[in-house]
């Protein structure tokens, strides 16, 4: 599969608290956008898929959502949903989609409208009972608090995930907060679910991205610095790891298994990666994310952090984006968003944020509580 699909466009609307922003106009933005990255018709759109992973008033139910929105009628459109690994699913089947044969020419497109609800942050779902009084902050500051006493980590080196993120975001003019903060504000700020602080969780946030895929022997008809696809992974674990006396909450077992898949399928190693988007949702899962992907052993990724290693001069750099912490996390758009970034770098298009001769780079979401996990690895043709 390797090398046959590539990325020929991108768009991405600026993220944020988009509250006079429709959900069809977010669709058209991004997509317009990617439309005239590519040079190309709306018209040669063969498929589409859409990654909308909740549903509002304004829309994302089903694909009639894009189909409507950009009058892209009488082709397949699929939505895709699968928690916060949504986008870049979208993204896998629309590379399935050309690597079949089916068609040589695919739209994929995130999108989420989160801050037309009415609750705050997002509902959560599974066991009746279980579930009550549950929330993001306070599933993922469980596998924090294990990881933290396992490797003696404290707050102070979660600060300094928070820290890089804020700075890179301040130089991405599509991120939604772009602010640079300092350790002592970060470690100041209120607690939201123990260790995590305000500034340690990603905003909730409206936003979309688009890419156009094709063939890529027919690349070339569109642009020259046309990005191949080299591999992708997408694993999927038990939803209730809480009921498994194995899982030791250090790391994820899905984020494990999709990167060996997308390693594999790109006959590369963890080392032959520039820069990776990873999910931040929190600073913890940065850390614990680095060390699933391969970047370093278990219970180093803080060192990472605090060596400069990931920064923008470091020789892995995450996150250059400013990540889920500063971009924002509009659930379904967000694996799109890190496409359109990795993209953006290999095209040596990152402005202040660009990172130094990158060959290949790395998008990984991982949803749920750990339970589902893609990765999608691009390099320059």
């Amino acid at each position: 599969m390797k090398d046959q699909v590539a990325v020929i466009g991108v768009g991405c609307t600026k993220f944020g608290d988009l509250f006079e922003t429709s959900y069809e106009e977010l669709i058209c933005e991004a997509a317009f956008e990617a439309f005239a990255d590519a040079g190309i018709d709306p018209a040669e759109i063969q498929a589409a898929y859409l990654g909308t992973y909740m549903p509002g008033p304004s829309g994302g139910k089903a694909a009639v959502s894009l189909g409507d929105a950009l009058r892209l009628y009488d082709i397949p459109i699929t939505r895709v949903e699968n928690y916060c690994a949504t986008g870049t699913d979208a993204f896998r089947n629309g590379c399935l989609a050309i690597e079949s044969g089916a068609c040589d020419v695919v739209l994929v497109l995130g999108a989420e409208k989160l801050k037309d609800r009415g609750g705050r942050g997002l509902p959560r779902f599974g066991h009746p009972l279980l579930a009550k009084g549950n929330s993001a902050p306070g599933l993922f500051a469980l596998a924090a608090n294990r990881y933290m006493h396992t490797f003696g980590m404290g707050r102070e080196m979660l600060a300094k995930v928070a820290v890089k993120n804020h700075y890179n975001g301040a130089r991405n003019p599509k991120a939604h907060l772009r602010m640079e903060v300092t350790e002592e504000k970060v470690l100041k700020a209120p607690i939201i679910a123990s260790p995590f602080g305000l500034f340690d969780c990603c905003p909730t946030t409206d936003g979309a991205a688009a890419a156009i895929l094709c063939r890529a022997d027919l690349a070339k008809r569109f642009r020259s610095d046309y990005i191949p696809v080299k591999g992708y992974g997408l694993a999927v674990t038990t939803g209730r790891p809480f009921f498994d006396p194995t899982f030791d909450y250090l790391g994820f077992r899905s984020t494990q298994m999709a990167a060996r898949q997308a390693y594999k399928m790109a006959g590369a190693t963890p080392r032959d990666i520039s820069f990776a988007e990873v999910h931040d949702c929190f600073t913890w899962t940065e850390i614990s994310n680095t060390e699933d992907l391969g970047f370093c052993e278990k219970g180093q990724g803080g060192s990472l952090v605090a060596e400069g290693r990931t920064s923008l001069s470091g020789d892995i750099p995450i996150n250059p984006s400013g990540g889920l912490k500063s971009f924002g996390h509009p659930i379904g758009a967000s694996g799109v968003r890190m496409i359109y970034e990795c993209v953006k770098q290999l095209q040596g298009q990152g402005g202040e944020r660009q990172v130094k001769n990158p060959k290949l780079g790395l998008a990984h979401n991982v949803g749920g509580p750990g339970a589902v996990s893609c990765v999608i690895i691009l390099g320059n043709n």
